[in-house]
């Protein structure tokens, strides 16, 4: 039997690097891709294909799936969409760039890589494409606007792909994890640090009391955090279901905040969602 192959971006640590390591595990060819070279290398040296791919760098993207291509003979089965960063803040102390920046890493490259896996897919007749976005597709939290704005594009373009795609032998899939164990709030500080003048905000306060200590002074996992292993557990049924679900919650407050929109008035939501 052909090895299955997925190709998984973002996967020097956090959810990409456990789903590369659970999905060998279970007998697929992974191609781990990073955006950075020395992560590229390290992952090589676990035994992993790993191709480059900076969702930035368009000539990445496809030089990455290029290579994909050629070790696998042009073929294809799977693609987990993952690397993603966040850019914590007030909207009102965003730069505009600051958000071209994240749209670019977050849901742009994303858009491109998955058109030009789309081809490959038709053409052998089969694939699933499997997006993790987040709770923060369809909720919100304050001082996390970028990336609020980034999921929730990628929830609708998401959603209306699948819809476009329902006649056709794709799967597209969505994942929409909570609090998960990962370094993406590590990875945010340099994106925080670049872009928002907290000292100088209106809301400067607030940055104190809240958004500075949970940044610099990790003091352990988030309540309902689960490991990334939950993630990959659920990526596991995406890509080996013969009738994968639409959509894929992981971790409580995922499940309670979907239950909460349903119930709640506007208000009533943006009071709760305002605490957390």
């Amino acid at each position: 039997m052909t090895m299955r192959t997925l190709l998984i971006t973002g996967s020097s640590s956090g959810i990409g690097y456990e789903a590369a390591h659970h999905m060998r595990a279970r007998g697929w060819r992974v191609f781990a891709s990073c955006r950075q070279a020395a992560d590229c290398d390290r992952m090589r040296a676990e035994g992993f294909d790993s191709p480059l791919i900076d969702y930035q760098d368009p000539a990445t993207i496809a030089s990455g799936l290029t290579e994909v291509l050629d070790a696998t003979g042009g073929t294809l089965d799977a693609l987990f969409n993952n690397g993603a960063f966040g850019c914590p803040g007030m909207v009102e102390d965003l730069p505009t760039d600051a958000l071209r920046a994240i749209f670019e890493a977050n849901f742009f490259g994303w858009h491109e890589l998955t058109r030009q896996v789309i081809p490959v897919m038709r053409a052998q007749g089969h694939g699933r494409i499997v997006q993790n976005s987040s709770v923060l597709g369809f909720a919100t939290l304050r001082m996390r606007g970028a990336y609020n704005a980034t999921k929730h594009a990628l929830e609708g373009l998401t959603s209306t792909m699948r819809i476009e795609m329902r006649d056709t032998p794709l799967h597209i899939i969505l994942i929409e994890p909570g609090p998960v164990t990962s370094k993406i709030r590590e990875n945010s500080i340099p994106h925080f640090e670049r872009w928002i003048d907290w000292e100088n905000a209106p809301a400067r306060s607030l940055y104190e009391k809240r958004l500075l200590p949970r940044l610099y002074n990790a003091g352990g996992p988030d309540t309902f955090e689960l490991p990334a292993t939950a993630v990959a557990r659920k990526l596991t049924h995406a890509l080996e279901s013969p009738r994968p679900r639409p959509r894929y919650y992981v971790t409580t407050p995922t499940y309670l905040l979907d239950a909460l929109r349903r119930i709640l008035p506007t208000r009533a939501l943006d009071w709760i969602q305002a605490r957390l």
